[in-house]
């Protein structure tokens, strides 16, 4: 799973989130930084307000939680979520001794321990390029 650090990296660099039905995010609180939630329809789903996103939290949990504004949250994406990101960028995915290696369209190369993680980092990249 993409470190949490990195998660909020790419939210601070632009990357657009659209809640939907299985994604994973966790809430900003100092209590609760530590715990990965999902979004799934039944249990937690995202409810457009006037005043923005929510995720509702429906049925019994074991703390009082209701709702929380999606801007307390960070979205923690997938491997397939960060590919379709870099988009065109993209060129392949692949595995060394050390981990996985993402190389882009530009030749740059991004490694990590973790394919998700090397993804998150090419995805930073390309959003401060084009940003720059």
């Amino acid at each position: 799973m993409i470190d949490l650090t990195l998660a909020l990296q790419l939210r601070d660099a632009g990357l657009q989130w659209q809640p939907r039905s299985g994604d994973r995010f966790v809430v900003t609180s100092a209590e609760l930084v530590d715990d990965v939630f999902h979004l799934a329809d039944m249990v937690i789903e995202a409810r457009e307000l006037e005043s923005g996103t929510i995720f509702a939290f429906n049925g019994t949990t074991e703390w009082a939680l209701d709702s929380i504004a999606q801007e307390k949250t960070v979205w923690l994406p997938d491997e397939g979520q960060l590919r379709t990101a870099l988009g065109r960028h993209f060129r392949s995915l692949s595995r060394d001794d050390a981990g996985f290696v993402v190389s882009l369209d530009d030749g740059a190369e991004f490694a990590d321990r973790d394919p998700e993680n090397a993804y998150a980092r090419a995805l930073l990249a390309t959003l401060a390029h084009t940003a720059g």
